[in-house]
């Protein structure tokens, strides 16, 4: 295991969650390849985080642009009519996964993770709109396949950055009282502790630390992406993706990223990996450098050393002007010609993740 000492973890009530037990925020990864190969996240001189290349973000000067946009060209990406219902079983997750690792998709980059008997939930996003306001922006073509309620005990949340369809208020002042860890990117503890996470369940990890959570190790890796929760506030807390290594499985959340050389350091130095979950939504020529989109997330997949890839961050909110299929539709074209295998579930119908392809079709009803 790559720079990560292993440790005991502390277990909870018999059959309940492994807390989050070890942190290293010495530097992450103590290999000497590793250290020299990882960009560590770094500041300008007016405080915000860089990404790990120049990147172009559409900022406040492209509004016009994108309302204009949005006028003519917004309603391509939603559905046609009302997609679902989706729902999942909760008694499901109330087995041992078969195989040690299983998924359930529970729309965008919401995804419940069993890995060798951890359970994690990423980027949860329950609301109704990624908005800053009830009232307006981007709606959910679909409810939340699984009620909060209805989640199995959880050993750790972890969240990648903190925009609007990744970061939801009041779905995290619901999880705030389950006394859940919390695993998050640097930057974003005053915005939690805001919404009553207590302080001793946060842990925020800059590019290259770890946290323990049970058996697995959570590694914060580089990503090409932007944060902020308006326009006036970029880029003053980090953004990443994550290693999630277990004791038999090794897989890789990629959240928000544009593409990058990183994706092969990321590759080389902690692949391969049994299942990569990458974004291909919400792509667009005017944003290039901050969402992959399909054919990019192709060639992530390959340069990360994936067995097979889960695609995130589609059919679930219109944040983009492309139709909302064609990211799927793009993607399996990219994914026959290279060889790719594909895991596209249903929304919320946990999957066992045996390394065979698997496609439910459901955008196609």
């Amino acid at each position: 295991m790559v720079g990560v000492a292993p440790q005991e973890a502390e277990n909870g009530p018999a059959g309940g969650p492994q807390h989050l037990t070890t942190l290293d925020m010495g530097g992450g990864p103590t290999d000497p390849e590793v250290q020299e190969a990882l960009p560590r996240a770094q500041r300008g001189p007016d405080g915000k985080y860089l990404n790990p290349l120049p990147t172009s973000v559409a900022g406040p000067g492209m509004l016009p642009r994108m309302i204009r946009r949005y006028i003519t060209e917004g309603r391509r990406g939603e559905p046609e009519h009302p997609l679902g219902p989706f729902r999942t079983d909760p008694a499901v997750l109330q087995t041992p996964a078969a195989t040690g690792l299983r998924v359930t998709w529970l729309g965008h980059s919401s995804l419940l993770l069993e890995v060798d008997g951890i359970r994690i939930l990423t980027d949860p996003a329950w609301g109704e709109r990624a908005s800053f306001v009830r009232f307006m922006g981007p709606r959910r073509f679909y409810p939340t396949p699984l009620p909060i309620a209805d989640l199995p005990p959880l050993d750790a949340v972890l969240l990648s950055h903190d925009h609007y369809d990744h970061l939801d208020q009041g779905t995290i002042e619901q999880i705030a009282g389950t006394g859940v860890a919390i695993v998050c990117s640097l930057g974003m503890r005053p915005i939690l502790e805001r919404w009553g996470v207590p302080p001793a369940r946060i842990t925020e990890l800059s590019w290259g630390d770890s946290a323990q959570v049970g058996a697995c190790t959570l590694t914060a890796t580089p990503a090409r992406h932007f944060s902020g929760r308006s326009l006036w506030n970029r880029n003053e807390t980090l953004w990443s993706s994550f290693v999630i290594r277990g004791p038999r499985h090794n897989i890789f959340f990629g959240a928000d990223s544009g593409p990058f050389p990183g994706f092969q350091q990321i590759g080389r130095l902690f692949g391969p990996f049994d299942l990569t979950m990458l974004e291909i939504g919400a792509y667009d020529d005017d944003w290039p450098d901050i969402h992959m989109g399909p054919d990019r997330a192709a060639e992530a997949h390959l340069a990360l050393g994936g067995r097979l890839l889960l695609p995130i961050h589609w059919g679930t909110f219109n944040l983009a002007f492309h139709p909302w299929r064609e990211p799927v539709e793009r993607l399996l074209g990219a994914a026959r010609a290279q060889g790719i295998r594909l895991l596209l579930p249903r929304p919320g119908v946990p999957m066992d993740v045996t390394g065979d392809e698997h496609h439910s079709n459901w955008w196609k009803a």
